[in-house]
């Protein structure tokens, strides 16, 4: 998730950050949704650390993603405003696709820039929590770009989530070189118990 802005990066206006308060409602995303998904996620390709990627992928890509991530029965996840506004975005992958990490997912979580300071990540991450929970999994992974994204670093903080690791250096982006910090949260029983399956 990125919540950090570089410098010399646009900052949202203030008056949209302040329309944008209001009720929240977190609700599967639908095709209907795709287009500001997609938005909302080149915004942070081309600003920020969250992602690795560095062009933002089109819209049928996206597309393409968001149906890898149903087809595996995972969740994929937006946030709302009392407009229907879609102010940010979540999904679960799997973290690897080794048969043995089977348990293991990975979360992903975008906030649109005028809605960042919400606590809008942290609810998606919530919702996100309990649905993988329900589907069995046992381990939530959270790949963190920028070891000084304290926005995501703390919201993923705040849903249960510890350190594991920071991989120092390992990315090259606007100029620098990026850590990436990863943080694990067990689920349910996590790997207290054998799966059943």
């Amino acid at each position: 998730m990125n919540r950090k802005t570089p410098r010399g990066a646009s900052q949202a206006p203030l008056v949209k950050r302040a329309a944008a308060r209001g009720p929240l409602r977190i609700r599967d995303a639908t095709d209907a949704d795709m287009p500001a998904i997609h938005a909302i996620y080149a915004h942070h390709v081309t600003h920020g650390f969250g992602s690795f990627e560095e062009i933002p992928p089109d819209l049928a890509e996206m597309v393409r993603r968001r149906q890898d991530v149903l087809v595996r029965g995972l969740p994929y996840l937006v946030a709302t405003d009392r407009e229907a506004r879609v102010l940010g975005f979540s999904y679960a992958s799997p973290y690897r696709l080794r048969t043995a990490y089977r348990y293991t997912v990975e979360d992903s979580i975008y906030v649109a820039p005028e809605a960042i300071g919400r606590g809008i990540g942290a609810r998606l991450l919530k919702v996100l929590i309990t649905r993988t929970t329900k589907l069995g999994y046992r381990q939530m992974i959270a790949v963190i770009g920028d070891s000084g994204n304290r926005g995501s670093i703390h919201v993923h903080a705040s849903q249960g989530f510890r350190n594991a690791a920071v991989m120092r250096g390992i990315g090259f982006k606007l100029g620098r070189w990026v850590d990436s910090v990863l943080m694990q949260r067990p689920l349910g029983p996590g790997s207290g118990r054998k799966p059943r399956r």
